[in-house]
Parts: C-alpha cells; structure tokens; sequence
C-alpha cells in the first residue's frame, strides 16, 4: 500500500514539473520583417540563427499587427487593450506628446498572481509607459504587478555602453554593453527564482537607435570602421550589426537556460514593437515606416516557441494583434477564466492565441486593428483596420485610404481614388463598419465612394436618389444590401417593395455580376 502511494506521489511530482510552464517574451525594438530571410516579404537578410532555431520548435506569423511606435505597443501587450481605451497612442516623452499608462489597468503581472501567486513576473529591459519623473513613477513596475523590474525606464538610451539603469527604483550607472547587461540581468533574476514558474518580459533596446558598431564578438561585420560619419552614412549596416549582436545574445540566454534544465520548459514569444525607421527602410516610400499606420510601420516579426506547440515548424497566415499577446500568455500559464476578473468598464480586445499553438484552428480573429494618436495632434494621426486582402486608413483629418494588400502590399495604390469593383466594396464597407463599431463613436464609412461601373449594362435602376420604391428594366434576381452587408431584399419584383422606412444612406443593389450605389433620401 505505501508502495503504491510513493508511486503515486512521484507520479503526481513527475507530472506537476513536466507540466510547469515558464514564459519569455523578447521585445527587438524598432524591427520590422524587412531584415528576417524567413519572411515573405524580407528585402535584407541577416545571420540570425539563434532566432532562427525557434522557428523549428515554434510557428511563425505572416500577419502580425503592432502599433506604430514603442510605448503605444507596449501599453497594447501589457493590458491587452487598444490605445484608443487606454489614452496611450503614441511615445511616451515624446515632444508631440502621449498619455501614460494608467496604473488602474489589469495588467499581464497581476492577472498572474492572482491566478498563481507562485509565478515569479519580472520586466527587464526597456520600460517606455511613464516618464522617470517624479522619481515615485519609477516604482510604476512594481505597482503594475511586477515583483521585479531591472532596466531604462525611458524610450532610447545616449550609449548603449554608457547609460542609466533602474533596478527597482534605484538608479545606476552601467557601461555594460546594454544588450548583454539586459541578458545578464534576466540570466541573473531567474536563477534566484529557484525553479519557481516565471514570466520574463525582456524588452531589449536593439537595434533602436543610437546606431553604433557593438563589440567585435558578438557580430561578423568586420568591416566597419565605427566613425561617427561612417555611422551616418551606412546605417543599415550599423542596425544589421546590432540586430546580429542581439541574436548572438538571445542565443547566450537561450544556451544558459538549456544548461539549467529550463529550456525545454520555456514558451519564448518573439516580436518587433513597431516597423523599422526611415533610416533603415528597405522601402522607396520611407514615408510610411515606424510612426505611420502604413503596413511597413505595423507589421512586425511574430514567432512562438516552446513545448507548447503542437506540430510545431508551421507558418500560419492568420491574422494576429499585438494585443492578442495578453490573453496568450495567461493561457499559456493554463489561466483560461481569466475574462472572469475583467470588469464591464474596461474591456479587453485580446483574443488567445492558443487554439492555433494547439493547432485546433488556423484564425482567431478576422480583422486586426492600429492606430496613432499624439497629445498635439498630426496629419499622421488615425486608424487602420485590416482583413486577409483589404486594408482601411481613417486618418483623423477625416481623410481616407483603402488599399488591395495582396497586390499592392506597400500601399502605393490608394484604390479610393478611383472606383471601387463589387469585391473591393464589400471590403470597404465591411472594414469601416467594424472599425465603427470597435471605436464606438461616429462613423468611419465614406458615403462619397465610387463604385465601378460594368461595361455592357444590360439593365438600368432608377431613380437614384430614390425616397421609397425602386425600378429596375429587368426582371433579373437582385439584392439589396445596406452598407454592413445586411441583405434587406432578395429575389425578383423588387419595384413591389416599399423601402420608405429605410434610414437614409447608402445601399447597394446586386445582381449576379453587377453592382449598384443607391442613396435613400
């Protein structure tokens, strides 16, 4: 009998530690696809093998949604609510200004110790959601959920061998190369967890600027001279040093948790905050990088690594959001009812991963949403919603763009400058809406949209503007359809409905290869 009950203990132990889950999520910061050889899209390519090796044991996303900038991102991750819900849109310091992060906010660290106090939660790295003054902001990480945060408190740093560090609160000097200090630090706090689960959110500062030729061992561009005029002139080659020096450095933190038999017991979740600068753009249009709505400023480097994937080595084109991180990472943890604790008043726009790192679906949302808005407002400011083809751009000077992804992926066509066909106007219609409904005020669908005209009509509809019936001189099967996409009238003799009661606006009739714009007076 206590034989039987030893092994049931062990048993019971054996599943508990195989079962413990730890997570990591690393931050590059200001890094697009652009220089990844494992993208579709890639222009560059440099030597990352240490990123690279968690692709075998993980999933790529082809279609990752950031914001268009560091803090904005951030804030996003870390409540899993869109910028618009918490006030934070833009960089926090930044002339042009930004709301900070309301410590009101149910964040990723204090939805962990709720669930399992046992769970270690540290920050190190770059913080970038509160300015360092007054001094009592500095302790903002810990009240935010964190037992512990070990880093720059603001956005970029003078010297990446000369620069200020927090750890808790209490201010350092460090002239540690910051990369390698942000891996020695992380190195450092897990050890002292002694094998409790943990959450590390290690959010590096590269390859962000100051461009700079990092130390020799941990990059093979042997060919630069490191001079402030050569810097200037070359920074790709500088950012593609720094980006190197940064997988050099993953790959030391990923080796010294394989050393201590936690590698195996470790989900790693890798991202970009934001796309790459104009100084580093592999794009003619440098105009729509990081700071701008445009894809190259949101879409960034997505991967997920670790025992939980199932099948893993996939690439999945499913739509993802920045914001999608938050419920992830809970359930990762295996923190499923975690919507339980979310009050009415603060809604959150995550929606978990896990169903495709289980590989029990391919999608989970069907739209991904970005935006950028600033204390003094901009010609950049806006919104931008997207679904598998379509792309929408509400900028908040009421000015519009819609632009065909899949064949025009650097949004250099803005499609309503001409008219729209019945495909592309289904995609307008139904992207505004949900953008409308998402932001809860005013309306983000344009009633002065063309529509293609069909060559060869072999039928006419009158009147337009119409108050109450419709006329077609045909009898074809039609549909009329209002600008959400409800179809209100399906099937022939349509000129014997009375639409008197439709608000007034914009309609569509259909027919099977044919399409309308109506007004309703």
């Amino acid at each position: 009998m206590l034989r039987k009950l030893f092994l049931l203990l062990f048993c019971f132990c054996f599943v508990q530690a195989y079962t413990q889950r730890n997570v990591v999520l690393i931050i590059a910061d200001d890094l697009g696809t652009d220089y990844f050889g494992f993208y579709e899209d890639a222009k560059d390519t440099v030597a990352v093998p240490h990123i690279r090796s968690l692709l075998s044991k993980g999933i790529r996303f082809q279609h990752a949604t950031a914001n268009p900038v560091c803090s904005a991102t951030r804030s996003t991750i870390l409540t899993g609510r869109y910028g618009f819900r918490t006030g934070v849109g833009n960089i926090v310091g930044a002339a042009s200004g930004s709301g900070v992060l309301d410590t009101a906010e149910i964040t990723i660290p204090r939805l962990l110790k709720n669930y399992n106090p046992n769970i270690a939660k540290a920050n190190i790295g770059k913080w970038h959601l509160h300015n360092p003054m007054p001094t009592s902001n500095l302790q903002k990480p810990l009240v935010l959920g964190y037992d512990h945060f070990e880093g720059p408190f603001v956005g970029a740093i003078n010297s990446y061998t000369n620069w200020t560090k927090y750890t808790n609160g209490v201010q350092s000097t460090v002239t540690t190369y910051a990369t390698s200090e942000n891996v020695n630090n992380s190195l450092t706090w897990i050890k002292a967890q002694n094998n409790r689960p943990f959450f590390l959110w290690l959010a590096f500062n590269a390859p962000h600027s100051p461009y700079h030729l990092p130390p020799a061992n941990l990059h093979s561009y042997n060919n630069l001279s490191g001079t402030t005029q050569d810097i200037n002139q070359n920074p790709e080659k500088y950012f593609k040093a720094m980006l190197q020096a940064l997988d050099t450095e993953i790959g030391r933190f990923l080796d010294s948790l394989a050393i201590h038999n936690q590698l195996d017991s470790t989900d790693f979740i890798f991202i970009g905050d934001n796309g790459n600068t104009q100084q580093t753009a592999q794009i003619a249009n440098t105009n729509k990088a990081k700071s701008t709505i445009y894809e190259y400023g949101v879409h960034v480097p997505f991967i997920i690594s670790g025992p939980s994937v199932v099948n893993p080595g996939r690439v999945s084109d499913a739509l993802v959001n920045v914001a999608d991180i938050y419920a992830t990472v809970l359930e990762l943890f295996g923190y499923t009812n975690w919507q339980a604790q979310i009050p009415a008043n603060k809604p959150v726009d995550s929606k978990s991963i896990l169903p495709i790192i289980k590989n029990q679906a391919t999608a989970v949302r069907d739209w991904a949403f970005c935006e950028n808005f600033k204390t003094t407002p901009d010609t950049l400011d806006g919104k931008g919603i997207r679904n598998m083809g379509y792309k929408l751009i509400r900028f908040d000077t009421g000015t519009e763009q819609f632009y065909d992804l899949t064949n025009d992926p650097e949004e250099n066509s803005n499609l309503l400058d001409g008219n729209l066909s019945a495909t592309e106007i289904t995609n307008y219609y139904y992207l505004c809406n949900e953008m409308t409904n998402l932001v809860g005020t005013g309306t983000f669908c344009s009633t002065g949209v063309s529509v293609e005209n069909t060559e060869n009509q072999d039928f006419n509809v009158y009147p337009n503007p119409f108050k109450s019936h419709i006329y077609l001189s045909t009898d074809k099967e039609v549909s009329l359809v209002n600008e959400l996409g409800q179809v209100l009238f399906s099937g022939k003799n349509i000129e014997k409905q009375d639409f008197s009661a439709l608000p007034k606006g914009a309609y569509f009739l259909k027919s099977e290869n044919q399409i309308f714009k109506l007004v309703k007076e």
